[in-house]
């Protein structure tokens, strides 16, 4: 008995058009034509094609089903590592799974590292996108350490109130709101010192994760908020004599905006932003 394309894809489970595709790229062997032309599939070809199918079932990419021979051979290596693919596969979706039960549960931006999803509400835009980044830049260590500070972390006026300075604000309410974030700030140090050493945590290199997280500070803050973050941790980490250069840094600065100077210039004293620990 014989079978035409479309009877043979119907007995195999399968369509026209892939049993056409497998012949295309050599998998399945051309049949003999009849007089009236018509292909002519006989047993062996109903056997393959099922062969091809399981296989396809199985996980196979067609690229490897040829190289892993007829299906009444002993399995290859091929079919090893398709195993620990496969395990790797069902990892990844049982880890995005749970990454979604997290998100659906607290409502969080998907784009939210999901280890903040259950705070995702008190964030700024601001501490959003640099949260992005930081999950880029450093490792689950790192960022887990960050996690369990900002779940601790209680909000403060202070902390609405540096969300609010205007890049113009005055020096002496700056050096107000400096004082006022160092005490938490001083406690975060001490508690979580894992967070000062990124370059530890830098998958990357710490010299890539610095630039990008500068880079992405300079650009999500206004320079006012910049001063107070980078004062607040002098403050917090008793450092008098940087303090006294950032000091000596604002009066210049200061200075030249009088003088007409470009007042966008970045001072060279904010160096450090690995140390602004502040969301």
């Amino acid at each position: 008995m014989a079978w035409s394309t479309r009877q043979l894809a119907d007995l195999a489970g399968t369509t026209v058009k892939a049993v056409r595709h497998y012949h295309e790229i050599g998998l399945l062997d051309l049949p003999e034509r009849r007089s009236n032309g018509y292909k002519q599939y006989e047993v062996s070809h109903l056997v393959r094609l099922l062969q091809i199918k399981r296989l396809v079932d199985l996980g196979v990419p067609l690229s490897q089903v040829a190289s892993m021979g007829r299906a009444d051979q002993e399995p290859d290596e091929a079919i090893r590592l398709l195993d620990v693919e496969l395990a790797a596969t069902i990892e990844r979706l049982q880890r995005v799974r749970a990454e979604l039960a997290v998100i659906l549960r607290y409502r969080a931006p998907v784009d939210l590292p999901v280890a903040f999803s259950a705070f995702a509400d008190e964030l700024t835009t601001e501490d959003k996108s640099m949260l992005t980044i930081y999950s880029r830049v450093f490792d689950e260590t790192w960022i887990d350490e960050l996690r369990q500070l900002m779940q601790e972390e209680k909000r403060t006026d202070a902390d609405t109130a540096f969300e609010a300075l205007p890049a113009d604000a005055d020096l002496a309410t700056r050096k107000q709101l400096a004082d006022d974030l160092a005490p938490a700030m001083r406690v975060q140090f001490e508690k979580y010192p894992g967070l000062g050493d990124s370059a530890a945590h830098s998958p990357g290199g710490a010299a890539s994760a610095e630039s990008t997280v500068t880079q992405a500070l300079w650009e999500l803050y206004n320079k006012a908020q910049l001063e107070v973050l980078y004062r607040a941790s002098l403050i917090a980490q008793d450092k008098t004599e940087d303090l006294e250069v950032l000091e000596a840094a604002v009066l210049e600065a200061a200075a030249r905006d009088d003088a007409g100077a470009d007042p966008a210039a970045r001072p060279t004293t904010l160096r450090h932003p690995d140390e602004w620990r502040r969301r």
